[in-house]
């Protein structure tokens, strides 16, 4: 597999026959690269929440690419209501086939809403976390935006993903003392990717406090380089 990471908790997933963007939020303050670049191929979107700084562009990008959307009902329909074509709606405890890789939505404890152009929030459905499971590479699991729940070790005993992608900004979501607690309590993770932090100011700046939190864990941080695909 090979991921890459855009900044804030935007990731593209390359595996042999899938394409997958994960909370494509490209135009982050952090990221300086070709948007477009970035989701060229893209054959699916996948989407752990209906905050406007995790849906970013996917509906851009699933006009561009015809990339199938996976998310819950509510944002299926809020997209398709808005031109996208191909959808797949779910929701917890429920895995959707994909071909390639199959997805898996799991609790998250957050809140999901879109607010634009001053109108009132736009009721999303609930938060998830994904899980990608995929033939021949480790299981992945994006947390979303979350705080730590005890059920998480109830996730790592049904799918035992080895690499986690996990919130540690703060403020919206875990710091980097209650995330590291997180992977070290309830997850058997191998990799460990940091990631909703140093997007805006009022959120943790650098991954430095959750990687001092991690120094006496068995799983590896990995902190990639915005825009520069890592192999996994």
């Amino acid at each position: 597999m090979k991921l890459t990471w855009f900044g804030h908790s935007a990731f593209r997933v390359d595996i042999d026959g899938a394409a997958i963007m994960i909370d494509p939020f490209l135009e982050n303050p952090t990221f300086e690269g070709d948007v477009r670049a970035a989701f060229r191929g893209a054959t699916h979107v996948v989407l752990t929440h209906g905050h406007d700084d995790h849906l970013g562009s996917t509906l851009e990008i699933c006009k561009a690419t015809n990339a199938l959307l996976i998310a819950n009902w509510e944002i299926c329909h809020h997209f398709a209501a808005r031109g996208v074509e191909r959808y797949s709606p779910g929701n917890h405890g429920g895995t959707i086939d994909a071909g390639a890789f199959a997805v898996s939505f799991v609790l998250a404890h957050h809140s999901s809403a879109s607010i634009a152009d001053g109108m009132p929030p736009i009721y999303l459905g609930n938060p998830c976390g994904i899980v990608l499971t995929m033939p021949g590479e480790k299981t992945l699991l994006h947390m979303g935006d979350t705080d730590i729940f005890s059920d998480m070790a109830l996730i790592n005993e049904i799918y035992e993903p080895k690499i986690g992608i996990v919130p540690i900004g703060d403020r919206f979501t875990m710091g980097a003392k209650l995330a590291a607690m997180a992977c070290r309590r309830f997850y058997d993770f191998e990799t460990v990717i940091p990631c909703h932090y140093a997007t805006f100011p009022i959120i943790d700046q650098t991954p430095d406090m959750f990687i001092a939190e991690m120094r006496q864990a068995e799983a590896k941080v990995l902190v990639p380089e915005r825009g520069k695909p890592v192999e996994l």
